[in-house]
């Protein structure tokens, strides 16, 4: 089916949540206007419908080969990576300092969904080269950076993380990748799992950024050093050497985005693979999470993207697909299954899901780009909290919401959404991974009740709750009753997560970890209910002061409507399960499961 980006609703998320038009008044933004932010998003959705879309399902048809190490992409990958990088967008959001384009995350963050949605798999790549370049830019040598960040940012070469091995999985701590100094290098020998894009043949070469331990390195997480290791060494003059010692030993054979080549890859099978060190010895986990907070912003947001066009595809479906005899809203006999009640209840809760995730990436995008560049420390800081604050919520409950939404589409399809050809199925495939890469949904919750919440006493987020609080107040006050309505949900939902927070707070150790996922889906419920209640208000402005836009603008106000007497109830239940589940959960011996 084909994808367009729903290039309205994008632009309308970025102004009125993400706050566009104070992210472009920041510093450094002056020659991005809101004319050349429509431009750049119209020319973003031309290349993503017609240039990536049509290779998403024959590349999970085709996928990857391997042959002695050597991988060979899907049909048409090649091509559409080259034309990607002619076109500039790989450097769109990268430092200008190393030929990027520095536009602002909230813009990079809509177009990113406009790849995702078309095709994750070759997203990925972009994705993976530019959270590299972000680390180098960050703790790389002078020498490093001036090497190999043009390069990456133009997307000549591309980039890769190494973190996960055999034996460690998420446990960090357990690594085993060794790294011996030698002279202004060191020799890297170990093997890696699970690198995404690790082995290719789109770009001339691959910068992989490795996580080892030096000799003398303390056990555990505080002996972990990060390198940066080419598959292709770079002279002096930025030309390209000898292959270094390091293979792709093999391929995975995967449930989803099978077009982007998982690898398991060995370095030093011979006398060791020359790295370099990235920052400070010891530190390099430190260095990993500069990129943290893009990278899991990023994942989040292929939650709505694959929601976003598993939507469209089954509404496209439900418009087309003649069966049954049923009436319309408007009384007319209609034969096609959109008009049956329970598809327009599918397709309702899609759509208000997605737009409720959509509202959150970007409105923590917006955040971002303040945490960066507003021109206060204070407000900086600030932002930064928000932030810090936001992205587990973004990631786990984007990513987790992806999964019911699109199981959801082929519950549209019927039968035929269990028939591969009709490319439901794919959508649910390629948003498993989501939930476990970059951090499992039980990581990203108990990021967020550890480091998040309980650090700081709840601040941060008692803060976020005052605010949700206030706007609750503010709604409903006009005599609309659909606006009565939102306010009623969005207290309700407001008093279940401060409750929850203050129960969690008194819990401690393994009952509070056991409500952390609960808890999480409770944050992500009610913030994303808050946001579409703001989306919802700000339609309702524009309808007040006679916009033309009738029909999207009262779409707006229905959707959130929906979420609000669909979605939002269910705060309370998590609320529940935050305050008295654990008991259930930690019951039984282990013997007992």
């Amino acid at each position: 089916m084909t994808y367009a980006a729903p290039l309205r609703e994008m632009l309308f998320t970025m102004k009125e949540i993400g706050g566009l038009d104070a992210v472009l008044a920041q510093p450094g933004f002056e020659e991005v206007t809101p004319d050349l932010v429509e431009t750049i998003l119209d020319t973003a959705d031309k290349f993503a419908g017609e240039v990536l879309a049509p290779l998403n399902q024959s590349g999970d048809r085709q996928g990857n080969r391997w042959d002695a190490g050597v991988v060979t992409t899907a049909e048409g990958f090649k091509e559409a990576y080259a034309s990607f990088c002619e076109s500039g967008w790989n450097g769109m959001p990268a430092d200008p300092e190393f030929g990027g384009q520095g536009m602002p995350t909230l813009l990079s963050t809509a177009v990113l969904e406009m790849w995702k949605s078309a095709n994750m798999a070759f997203s990925l790549c972009q994705m993976l080269t530019l959270g590299a370049v972000e680390a180098i830019a960050h703790h790389g040598t002078e020498t490093l950076k001036a090497r190999f960040l043009p390069p990456m940012v133009e997307g000549r070469w591309t980039g890769t993380m190494n973190l996960t091995e055999p034996q460690a999985g998420s446990d960090l701590a357990a690594l085993r990748t060794k790294a011996v100094p030698e002279g202004d290098h060191y020799r890297i020998s170990g093997t890696k799992i699970f690198i995404t894009w690790g082995e290719h043949d789109m770009a001339e070469n691959i910068v992989h950024l490795v996580l080892a331990r030096l000799p003398d390195a303390p056990p555990g997480v505080k002996g972990i050093s990060l390198f940066l290791v080419p598959k292709f060494l770079v002279g002096d003059d930025g030309r390209l050497g000898e292959r270094n010692d390091l293979v792709c030993a093999s391929i995975e054979h995967k449930m989803g985005i099978r077009a982007s080549a998982t690898a398991v890859m060995s370095f030093g099978e011979g006398p060791g693979a020359i790295g370099y060190l990235v920052g400070e010895a010891n530190q390099g986990l430190a260095c990993m999470f500069t990129m943290m907070n893009h990278a899991r912003l990023n994942v989040g947001l292929e939650g709505v993207a694959i929601s976003e066009r598993a939507y469209q595809q089954a509404r496209g479906y439900a418009l087309d697909r003649v069966q049954g005899k049923t009436l319309s809203r408007e009384g007319d006999a209609d034969r096609t299954i959109v008009g049956h009640p329970d598809v327009r209840r599918m397709l309702m809760d899609m759509k208000a899901r997605t737009e409720a995730q959509r509202a959150l990436a970007y409105f923590a995008a917006g955040w971002m780009d303040r945490a960066r560049g507003h021109a206060d420390a204070d407000q900086r800081a600030a932002a930064q909290a928000l932030v810090d604050l936001l992205i587990p919520i973004v990631k786990g409950w984007c990513t987790e919401g992806a999964q019911l939404v699109t199981a959801t589409g082929v519950q549209v399809h019927g039968g035929m959404g269990f028939i591969e050809e009709t490319g439901a199925a794919q959508h649910q495939r390629d948003a498993r991974i989501t939930t476990i890469y970059e951090g499992t949904t039980g990581i990203q919750a108990n990021d967020l009740i550890g480091r998040k919440v309980a650090r700081d006493g709840g601040a941060v987020m008692k803060r976020l709750i005052a605010q949700m609080s206030t706007d609750a107040s503010a709604v409903g006050h006009e005599g609309d009753a659909l606006m009565v309505a939102l306010h009623a949900a969005l207290r309700r939902g407001v008093e279940a997560l401060a409750e929850g927070t203050e129960g969690l707070l008194a819990q401690g150790g393994r009952e509070a970890a056991a409500a952390a996922v609960p808890y999480l889906w409770l944050a992500g419920t009610v913030i994303g209910g808050w946001l579409m209640t703001r989306a919802a208000v700000a339609a309702s402005a524009q309808l007040s002061s006679g916009s033309e836009d009738r029909e999207f603008l009262e779409a707006k106000r229905v959707t959130a409507l929906h979420f609000a007497l669909h979605v939002m109830p269910h705060a309370a239940a998590w609320r529940d399960v935050v305050l008295h589940g654990a008991e259930s959960t930690l019951g039984l011996a282990a013997a007992q499961l």
